[in-house]
């Protein structure tokens, strides 16, 4: 209840967020959080972990459909991992600094992703988790705010991702 609560007041306000805000927005008394956290430094730890979990994009990429052709299905997939990029692009961009190093990790697998690319691995011209891998590094380069203008449709980095930028029928 209080991590939840935080998430969108440090999308509003960072790290000058009070304790008093944070027990306004998830109806508790102020002393309440410090049942529960050391000091405000760890309520924002824990909103960081929670935004970086895997657990909801994993789960919401298992919903797409396997039976639908790939490239429906990547579009799918593609809406999801941009959304959570955008949403920790936007918690990151309004945290200072010093929460980076608390969290940094190595690049985690999704394995729905990988399963997704199972289900098509006979036209694959690489093993599924290495599809799952490029992609993910498509999707955050065409829609990352700091490298890009304009972000990318899905549509436009699933056919990208699937047929490159080579035409079939070249001019003479």
């Amino acid at each position: 209840m209080i991590v939840e609560a935080t998430l969108p007041l440090l999308l509003a306000a960072g790290e000058t967020v009070t304790t008093r805000q944070i027990a306004d927005a998830a109806g508790i008394a102020e002393g309440t959080i410090f049942r529960v956290f050391a000091d405000k430094d760890a309520v924002i730890a824990a909103v960081v972990e929670a935004a970086l979990d895997v657990g909801p994009v994993e789960r919401a990429i298992e919903q797409i459909d396997r039976d639908q052709p790939l490239d429906t299905a990547l579009e799918g997939a593609i809406v999801i991992l941009q959304q959570r990029l955008v949403d920790i692009w936007r918690l990151f961009s309004n945290l200072g600094s010093r929460f980076f190093d608390k969290v940094a990790r190595p690049p985690v697998t999704i394995d729905a992703l990988v399963s997704l690319f199972e289900a098509h691995r006979a036209r694959l011209s690489v093993e599924p988790h290495v599809a799952a891998r490029l992609l993910r590094t498509l999707t955050m380069s065409a829609t990352h705010p700091m490298l890009v203008g304009e972000p990318s449709t899905p549509t436009e980095i699933a056919s990208l991702f699937l047929h490159g930028v080579w035409r079939e029928d070249p001019p003479c």
